[in-house]
């Protein structure tokens, strides 16, 4: 994705640094688990997709040590930057548009990516060719359509309110070419990009404090584009906002799918 297609979501934004903790509070336990089975270790050559924040790039490092080389890119590296010390290498890098910053990695990453990627196509071929013979694909993918609700007891106005603006904001990333859908297609993508042993699962968490913590920020980020777009008023926000700084709502994510597979 480049920076001139409207991608809702801005890395630049001070509420990113927020999503990007919450994030790594939610679905790394996930990610590293699925990692370790691969055996990663010293030595490993990893390219880490669409980085964002530090969490997974840091602990790519420490599981590589100085032998091994963590390649971490993204269209906005700003909130990366911090990491770029050796084994790590930062660069600013489109994947859907780019050539891969190198061959023969062992280990190829992307977490919540390629469902905001224009051309989701070229991405997973680019990160394909990059592996090296035996390496690993690990691609996590939200999918909103298989659970579109931030409240999936939606019992109060509360959460009518809530699961109200969740609409609005999936409509306002598809309208930007989100596939809402795409998590549930990773593993037949893999299998078809020439990837074998190929499994994938998905974690769904349903009420967390991360949670709350993501949907604060992610509606204070997305607010003038809801409110323009009238999709909801600043009344509307400023109410869902305290409602879920109450701590009374359960709040919850679309799917995490993870898929991973072996050149």
């Amino acid at each position: 994705m480049t920076q001139t297609d409207g991608y809702l979501l801005d890395n630049r934004q001070t509420e990113a640094g927020k999503r990007f903790d919450a994030f790594a509070a939610l679905f790394d336990p996930t990610t590293f688990r699925h990692i370790e089975r691969f055996g990663i270790g010293s030595g490993w050559r990893c390219w880490e997709v669409g980085a964002g924040g530090t969490s997974v790039v840091s602990w790519l490092a420490k599981k590589v040590g100085p032998t091994g080389r963590v390649v971490a890119t993204d269209i906005d590296t700003s909130w990366a930057a911090s990491a770029a010390r050796p084994p790590v290498e930062i660069r600013v890098h489109d994947v859907g548009a780019e050539e891969p910053p190198g061959e023969g990695f062992d280990l190829v990453h992307a977490r919540l990516v390629l469902v905001h990627v224009p051309d989701r196509e070229r991405a997973l071929r680019s990160m394909v060719k990059a592996l090296r013979p035996g390496g690993r694909l690990l691609i996590e993918d939200a999918d909103p359509a298989l659970q579109p609700l931030l409240c999936p007891d939606e019992h109060g106005p509360e959460q009518q309110l809530a699961n109200r603006l969740r609409h609005g904001f999936r409509k306002l990333l598809a309208e930007r070419g989100a596939d809402l859908s795409y998590g549930r297609k990773l593993p037949r993508l893999l299998r078809e990009a020439g990837l074998r042993e190929v499994e994938a699962d998905a974690y769904f968490p349903v009420t967390s404090t991360a949670c709350a913590d993501l949907e604060s920020a992610t509606i204070r980020q997305i607010r003038d584009q809801l409110v323009t777009a009238g999709l909801a008023t600043d009344e509307d926000i400023d109410r869902h906002l305290a409602n879920v700084a109450s701590g009374s709502m359960d709040l919850a994510t679309a799917p995490m799918i993870s898929a991973w597979g072996r050149k």
